[in-house]
């Protein structure tokens, strides 16, 4: 099968969506995910049309599928907690124009976190989630709501939560899922079996809603609700089953993000991951070979 794997790539003021895809290349990946400015904050400047069709091109030329590439949405949009209207009308605005530059750049889909509902409780959480998305003008990007691990107050860590949400959003063309193997380690689905956790999204939500998925080891044991990412093979999920996920064929069509963390926070870890996944045979010495190389 074709396989589809990427990475977490940078999207730089000077360079834009043509540095975000060098960057991917140069990591032998065939799909990326970016951020259109910082996630935690709203600085965002204009998109140069000229560096998209740059990018455009040069996609073509590497025969990359643009319909794959992936957006971001930034962590400061909190859709579940409407107890100050002013934030809440903030984040649903914020995300409207995050929509409005996916369009620019003709990418068609944009996970989202779908927030925490800071003792608001969970069915409000749903209610005021729901309600931003249907608040929002969008005819071409479809938003896909990540399964979180649980910590604090998010929502989202449970499968019938994000279907609780699905239900409510009215514009159902654009509404999918974006399933998180640490988030889902941690939330409690056992990876090993992950054929079963593809039988419940089929279930309650529907494999077809299924946009992205992020390929994330974990520090912690299955249903600890800490959302700590550790690199490919060396946490509690562990190489074969993250392999049995990127290969599974119910996926096949759906691309793989690594989001995996940099090696002594300088380092990026995707090309050797992404070589690793290749030729899916584990290597133990993997982060000592990377910290040498750089």
């Amino acid at each position: 099968m074709m396989l589809l794997i990427g990475s977490h790539v940078n999207f730089k003021k000077d360079d834009q969506l043509l540095g975000s895809l060098k960057q991917a290349l140069s990591y032998g990946a065939n799909t990326f995910m970016f951020y259109t400015g910082a996630p935690q904050n709203t600085k965002r400047y204009p998109i140069e049309d000229g560096l998209t069709l740059a990018a455009l091109q040069l996609m073509k030329e590497e025969n990359i599928d643009y319909s794959k590439v992936v957006v971001h949405a930034p962590y400061i949009v909190n859709l579940a907690n409407d107890s100050d209207p002013v934030k809440y009308k903030f984040s649903v605005d914020f995300l409207q124009e995050e929509i409005e530059r996916c369009k620019l750049l003709g990418i068609t889909k944009l996970v989202l976190h779908p927030g925490s509902h800071v003792g608001l409780g969970v069915d409000r959480a749903i209610a005021n989630i729901s309600n931003a998305i249907n608040m929002i003008s969008n005819d071409s990007v479809v938003i896909l709501l990540e399964t979180m691990a649980g910590k604090g107050t998010e929502v989202g860590s449970k499968l019938e939560e994000i279907k609780a949400i699905i239900d409510k959003v009215e514009d159902k063309e654009h509404i999918g899922v974006c399933l998180d193997t640490c988030h889902l380690n941690d939330g409690g689905y056992d990876i090993a079996n992950f054929d079963e956790i593809l039988d419940r999204v089929d279930r309650i939500i529907g494999l077809n809603k299924v946009g992205c998925v992020h390929i994330n080891d974990s520090k912690n044991e299955c249903g600890a609700h800490k959302d700590r990412h550790e690199n490919f093979g060396f946490g509690q999920i562990g190489f074969d089953n993250l392999i049995k996920v990127i290969y599974n064929e119910r996926l096949k069509d759906v691309p793989k993000i690594l989001e995996t963390p940099y090696v002594d926070k300088d380092f990026a870890p995707y090309k050797y991951e992404i070589e690793m996944i290749r030729s899916r045979k584990f290597d133990p010495d993997l982060i000592e070979k990377i910290r040498n190389q750089n």
